[in-house]
């Protein structure tokens, strides 16, 4: 497969690979949250979730490793992080995922707590996902088109993997036109100003992914 000519500038591999699999990761610990149903930690297994849902993550690493043209040593520190391995879910670590959503004075392993902040870090991390994979994309990636292929069925995916977390539920194309919406105004709009840091040939490209996912994804 042909890859567009690469820019003139230089971000590091592994820095691109670390900035996917970081929300990624947040992803599948809200997701298995979120499927064991009752807001309770207790009830949570990382490896039962992984495994009933393999084939989509399965497919949604091969779709990172194309968008981002990573070598196996950088898609092997997303399994190094141990996202992907049975381990407790604290309500700490959902804390960081919702950039501090409850008060730490408070008892936010309640069930409540643990839901807003479930909710809140799904909405985040979906949309720092996406953001890193269109910045991997420019950077190493494909073609636009093929690009925002991949980056929408990336999308797709990682919605059905944090579920009953959104209020969509499990309507995935309601969820990833959320996503798509949210990257919009959080990312794509600033990045397009004449003062953004974003080097000029990476700005054309940035409103070309805009356009191309806003076809992909209905927003």
């Amino acid at each position: 497969m042909s890859r567009a000519p690469k820019p003139k500038w230089d971000v590091p591999e592994n820095s691109l690979a670390r900035s996917v699999f970081g929300p990624l990761g947040g992803i599948v610990e809200i997701g298995a949250v979120a499927a064991a149903g009752g807001w309770d930690l207790a009830n949570v297994s990382v490896g039962r979730f992984v495994s009933d849902r393999r084939s989509d993550v399965v497919r949604l690493l091969e779709v990172v490793q194309e968008v981002g043209d990573f070598g196996e040593p950088f898609m092997r520190i997303f399994d190094e992080l141990g996202y992907l391995r049975e381990h407790p879910v604290e309500a700490p670590s959902l804390l960081l995922w919702s950039s501090g959503y409850e008060d730490v004075r408070s008892p936010f392993d309640a069930p409540d707590a643990l839901r807003r902040m479930c909710r809140l870090g799904a909405d985040l991390q979906l949309t720092r996902f996406l953001q890193a994979l269109v910045v991997a994309a420019i950077a190493r990636g494909p073609d636009v088109a093929r690009g925002a292929a991949l980056i929408a069925e990336a999308v797709r995916i990682a919605v059905g993997l944090v579920g009953g977390a959104l209020a969509e539920g499990s309507d995935s194309a309601r969820g990833a036109a959320t996503t798509f919406r949210m990257w919009r105004v959080a990312f794509l709009a600033d990045l397009l100003l004449p003062t953004s840091p974003a080097h000029p040939d990476a700005r054309s490209l940035f409103r070309e992914y805009g356009h191309e996912l806003e076809k992909l994804l209905g927003a």
